[in-house]
């Protein structure tokens, strides 16, 4: 049985970001899953689905493998054989895997190879239901939050940074909205477990969020 840090919180609190340095520094296997949410999200945008149309995306689940790899360290996203780890951060697909992910069939899907994983390896695993329902036995529970100015601020600063256009009232919107869908949905909505370690990194650096998780698993 692997040792198991469960990291939840809504987008653009830096899960990915810190869940990757707590892997390192620990030396063990990151695991994205919202990535893996957001390499079926391509796939049905692939095929022209919206979002909202639940049976299509139901039906779109049947012909899709997703699988995680690493190269030299870093995780890559595997769609049907081919690597899309490079059209992960599209904001349409994180928009489709927002509303996706509220559909059973989609859960249902990642769901084994999630848990398996976590059998096998000793991982850090990040996303939204990691501690209240992928690995509620996780050895070391973490809900990462900050304000919803914060997260939006730091996507603004990522995206111009890559050069693109963007403004930040759209991505402040954008960012409550997908809280709002993700704390409400049916299935396995966002919420702090009770036994996790709540860290509001508003006011912290990346490195002091990443000493305060590795702090809870001595």
């Amino acid at each position: 049985m692997g040792y198991n840090i469960a990291i939840d919180g809504p987008a653009g609190a830096g899960k990915s970001t810190i869940a990757k340095l707590v892997a390192k520094e620990l030396g063990f296997i990151y695991v994205d899953t919202g990535a893996m949410y957001r390499g079926l999200a391509v796939h049905f945008l692939k095929k022209g689905i919206v979002p909202g149309e639940v049976e299509k995306i139901e039906a779109a689940c049947e012909d899709a493998k997703v699988e995680l790899g690493y190269e030299d360290g870093v995780q890559q996203v595997y769609l049907n054989g081919e690597n899309i780890t490079g059209e992960l951060r599209e904001e349409a697909v994180g928009n489709m895997a927002s509303v996706s992910s509220a559909v059973p069939a989609v859960r249902a899907k990642l769901l084994d190879l999630q848990r398996n994983l976590a059998k096998e390896k000793d991982v850090v695993m990040d996303g939204r239901d990691i501690g209240t329902n992928v690995l509620p036995n996780a050895d070391v529970k973490v809900y990462l939050t900050a304000s919803v100015e914060c997260r939006a601020m730091r996507r603004f600063k990522e995206l111009e940074g890559k050069g693109e256009v963007c403004d930040f009232e759209q991505i402040r919107q954008d960012i409550q909205e997908r809280d709002e869908r993700d704390m409400t949905r049916e299935i396995a909505p966002l919420k702090q477990a009770e036994d996790a370690t709540l860290i509001d990194s508003s006011e912290m650096g990346i490195d002091e969020v990443v000493k305060a998780i590795i702090a809870l698993t001595k």
